[in-house]
C-alpha cells in the first residue's frame, strides 16, 4: 500500500487540462498541486478507457466495468493512501476521484463511494488477517466489497428497526435477516454486514455488530433489484439465512458496530456530495455543448434568454456546490488530523455540501433534458442517463429532508424536528 497515490502516477500520461480557448469553465479549480495531479489522472483515464459510447454500452447492458475498476486499483485510485494501519485516505483527494468519475462515470463513481468506506472500515477495525486477506486486494483493485446496513423496514432509522440477527453457536456467528438497497453485492467478494447481536440498553445504536461476510457463505444469496438509474452497478437484496462465519468474521468490537460505523457517515455524505456534484458538472456540460451547437429560427438556442437563464442558474448552483464540498473536504481533513475522525463542523458542512450538491445535480439535469428536447429523451445521447442516475442523490445515503432537519438542528440550533 503507498502513502501518496503520486508515487504511481505516471507524470507523462497527466495531460494538461488548462489549455487557452477552453470552452469548459469547470475546469478551474482550487486544486493544491496534488489534487490537481490525482484530477488529472483521473480524467486522462476516463478518456482513454471509459469514454461516452463505452459508458453508454455498460449502463444499456447493466454492465460493471471491471477492467476499468481494476486500473483505478492499479493507479492508486482505490487505496489514495490509507495505509491499512489507521491512517485514511486524504478526504481531499477522494472527492477529487468521485467528482471527476461522476462527471463520466457515475456508476464507478458509486461503487468506489463503498470501496471508501470499507477501506476505512477494515483499516480501523479489520485483523491482520483481514488486511492481509481482504484490504489489500480490495486497495490494489483485485476484489470489492460491499455494505449491508440496510433493510425494508429501516434507512434512516435502522439501528431502532434493524431485524437481521446474528446469534452465537458454539464460536461461530449464525447470521439470519435481508438486507436490501446493497450496491454491488452481486459482484463483491465480502460484504460488511449489520446485525443485532444484543437487546439495546442504553441507546438503539448499542448492541450492534459489524461483520465481513463472504458472498458465497452457505445460507447467503443475492437477488438484484431492477432500479431507475446507476445501472452499471447492481444494487441487490441480501438474505442472510442461517449463514454460518467463523468468530474471525467479526470486525472491530462486539455490540459496537454501530459506532463503528458513525464514523464513516461524514465521510459518505461527503464523498456523494462529491459525486452529484459530478453529475451536475458533466450535465452542464452536455447541455451547454448542445445549446451553442443546435440552431433553431436561425440562431443558437444558447442565445434564447430564458434557456441561457437557466444554464446560468444550474452554473451558479454548481460552483456553490463545489464551495461548500472544498470547504466540508477541508474540515473533514483537519478534524481527522486532530482527533482521527471528522466530527463537529466538517459533518454539519458535509450534510450541507451534499444537499446542494444533490440540487445541483437535480436542477441542471432537469435543465438538460428541457435544453436537449426530443434528443435528451433519446437513449443515444447521456443527458437521460445523468438524469436518471442525480435522483439517486436525492434520498441516498441521507434523504435531502433529513439533511436540512440535520443543519437545523446542527447549525440553526433548532429544537430537533423528527
Amino acid at each position: 500500500m503507498m502513502n501518496s497515490v503520486t508515487d504511481r502516477v505516471d507524470r507523462k500520461a497527466v495531460r494538461d487540462l488548462d489549455q487557452p480557448n477552453s470552452r469548459h469553465i469547470e475546469t478551474i479549480t482550487t486544486d493544491s498541486p496534488e489534487q490537481a495531479e490525482i484530477r488529472s489522472l483521473t480524467r486522462s483515464m476516463l478518456d482513454d478507457h471509459a469514454p461516452d459510447e463505452h459508458v453508454a454500452r455498460l449502463d444499456e447492458s447493466e454492465t460493471f466495468d471491471e477492467g476499468f475498476y481494476a486500473r483505478l486499483g492499479s493507479a492508486g485510485l482505490v487505496g489514495l493512501g490509507a495505509d491499512g494501519k489507521g491512517t485514511d485516505a486524504d478526504p481531499r483527494h477522494q472527492v477529487v476521484v468521485l467528482e471527476e468519475l461522476g462527471v463520466g462515470h457515475t456508476s464507478m463513481a458509486v461503487c468506489l463511494v463503498v470501496q471508501y468506506m470499507g477501506v476505512r472500515l477494515l483499516s480501523h477495525h479489520g485483523s491482520d488477517e483481514h488486511r492481509e486477506r481482504v484490504l489489500s486486494p480490495l486497495v490494489d483493485g483485485r476484489n470489492r466489497v460491499a455494505f449491508a446496513l440496510s433493510e425494508a423496514e429501516g434507512g434512516t432509522d435502522i439501528a431502532r428497526a434493524m431485524r437481521t440477527k446474528a446469534r452465537k453457536d458454539g464460536s461461530d456467528w449464525v447470521l439470519n435477516g435481508r438486507k436490501t438497497w446493497i450496491s454491488g453485492a452481486a459482484s463483491a467478494e465480502h460484504a460488511i454486514v449489520l446485525a443485532r447481536t444484543a437487546t439495546a440498553t442504553r441507546s438503539a445504536i448499542d448492541g450492534i455488530t459489524m461483520f465481513l461476510v463472504p458472498m458465497r457463505a452457505h445460507g447467503v444469496s443475492v437477488r438484484g433489484l431492477d432500479t431507475v438509474g446507476i445501472h452499471g452497478l447492481d444494487t441487490c437484496e441480501v438474505t442472510l439465512d442461517d449463514a454460518r462465519v467463523a468468530p474471525c468474521a467479526v470486525l472491530g468490537e462486539v455490540g459496537a458496530g454501530f459506532r463503528q460505523v458513525i464514523g464513516t457517515l461524514n465521510g459518505e455524505r461527503l464523498n456523494a456530495a462529491a459525486v452529484a456534484l459530478g453529475i451536475a458538472r458533466g450535465a452542464l456540460r452536455k447541455a451547454v455543448d448542445y445549446a451553442a451547437q443546435r440552431e433553431a429560427f436561425d440562431r443558437s438556442i444558447g442565445s434564447f434568454q430564458v434557456l441561457q437563464h437557466s444554464l446560468a442558474d444550474g452554473a451558479v448552483k454548481v460552483e456553490a456546490a463545489r464551495g461548500l464540498l472544498n470547504r466540508a473536504a477541508e474540515a473533514a481533513h483537519i478534524e481527522s488530523l486532530a482527533s482521527g475522525a471528522g466530527s463537529g463542523t466538517s459533518e454539519t458542512l458535509s450534510a450541507m455540501a451534499k444537499l446542494a450538491a444533490s440540487e445541483a445535480a437535480t436542477t441542471v439535469t432537469d435543465v438538460g433534458m428541457r435544453v436537449m428536447g426530443g434528443a435528451g429523451y433519446s437513449r443515444e445521447y447521456p443527458m437521460q442517463r445523468y438524469f436518471r442516475d442525480a435522483r439517486l442523490y436525492t434520498f441516498a445515503p441521507l434523504t435531502d429532508e433529513m439533511l436540512r432537519n440535520f443543519v437545523g438542528e446542527r447549525w440553526l440550533d433548532l429544537p430537533r424536528s423528527y
